[in-house]
């Protein structure tokens, strides 16, 4: 199980899951340090939080981190050591954009059988708001070597419901 939420609810659902992986998708590295101290009391370890600092945005722009392959790659290589036992926590600032899309990129790179219009769907059904940073899957597509079906389902899930923050959420991996 993959559960989404935003940095404001992190401690909460961390807590309340008992998640012991974390992957933060933020850019602000003074909130991050914060966060990092409170997640060791909830029991995540050093080596199992995985940041990835970003904005999220779907362009490249001066001034800001685009989401690159290096961020991709790092996302993979972090899910490979995930041993599934317990949830695992994946959130950005709203829990809408780059949290949404790094769970779907979870859910394809776990299961490389599964369709991914099929996870998607799914991903629409666990949380009304999720609209996964395209430029994160599209980068995620080719790094999987999905043919551009990764893309084109998130597509299909068309704009989320507007919302300042996101109410967290499941997405079971089975």
């Amino acid at each position: 199980m993959i559960i989404v939420c935003s940095l404001s609810r992190l401690q909460e659902t961390v807590g309340k899951s008992r998640a012991r992986h974390v992957v933060t998708l933020v850019r602000d590295e003074e909130l991050i340090r914060r966060e990092r101290e409170a997640l060791r009391g909830n029991g995540v370890k050093p080596e199992d939080h995985l940041w990835l600092e970003m904005d999220d945005i779907a362009e490249e722009m001066d001034g800001m981190i685009a989401p690159s392959e290096q961020h991709i790659e790092q996302l993979i290589v972090f899910l490979k050591r995930w041993d599934r036992a317990q949830p695992m926590v994946v959130h950005c600032y709203a829990g809408i954009s780059r949290s949404t899309a790094a769970a779907f990129i979870a859910a394809c790179a776990i299961s490389p059988e599964r369709d991914e219009a099929e996870i998607a769907a799914r991903l629409r059904a666990a949380s009304p708001t999720a609209y996964p940073n395209r430029r994160l899957v599209a980068l995620a597509d080719r790094y999987l070597k999905r043919g551009g079906k990764m893309t084109a389902a998130i597509e299909t899930m068309g704009f989320g419901a507007g919302a300042y923050e996101a109410e967290p959420f499941g997405l079971d991996l089975d």
